[in-house]
């Protein structure tokens, strides 16, 4: 059996939100993972220093199985795009998981499909999310029924970890883990706002 896992990417999309979950869904027996966008061709990252490629039309795939929304800068503007709304909401319809990481929950919040919700998204934009519909929480992962939420940028791993488990078991999921040699040993304790200092949030804030 396959499964089509939808990434749709944009210009200003932050690079690992995408790759992170297709390093661990690409590994999973039978996936097709599909780079998509409004209109095939480069999608540069909001840095701008990093292109990633659609090779097609969001259009092409109206019913994945599995839809996971990247984040980045360039989500202020797809909050707004009715055309890309519209795929989220049909995709949405048929799909087995619909995911997102970062700033990605805020499209699928526009889209409606968080809605009395638990959701999260990059801590920044919390509040945000929660205008949208959501009841926003600080946690890396949420699970919410067919809907997963993830927190910022690396915490995208987890979510496909973990999506991965309902998918296809907690063993494969494990396998793929040890694949990628995900082992996470961060030199510094300050990944989240309950372990860094004010100091070090302050400054995370300026360099958003």
């Amino acid at each position: 059996m396959t499964m089509d896992v939808a990434i749709p990417i944009f210009d200003g999309l932050t690079a690992l939100d995408a790759i992170g979950p297709y390093e661990v869904l690409s590994r999973l027996p039978g996936a097709r993972v599909h780079f998509l966008a409004l209109e095939p061709g480069a999608k540069r990252t909001g840095n701008h220093m990093l292109a990633l490629t659609a090779d097609e039309a969001l259009s092409e795939m109206p019913h994945p199985d599995v839809i996971v929304f990247p984040g980045g800068p360039g989500t202020d503007t797809l909050m707004h795009d009715e055309a890309v709304l519209a795929w989220v909401r049909q995709a949405h319809e048929r799909s087995q998981w619909t995911t997102s990481v970062c700033t990605g929950a805020l499209v699928l919040g526009a889209a409606g499909i968080l809605a009395g919700l638990e959701a999260t998204t990059h801590w920044l934009y919390l509040e945000q999310l929660g205008e949208l519909g959501a009841t926003p929480v600080s946690r890396r992962v949420v699970e919410q029924g067919k809907v997963i939420t993830a927190a910022g940028v690396s915490s995208g791993i987890d979510m496909a970890l973990v999506l991965a488990a309902r998918i296809a078991g907690e063993d494969v999921a494990q396998a793929i883990q040890l694949r990628i040699e995900y082992d996470p040993q961060p030199p510094f304790d300050a990944g989240s706002t309950d372990k860094a200092s004010p100091e070090i949030i302050e400054l995370a804030r300026d360099r958003s």
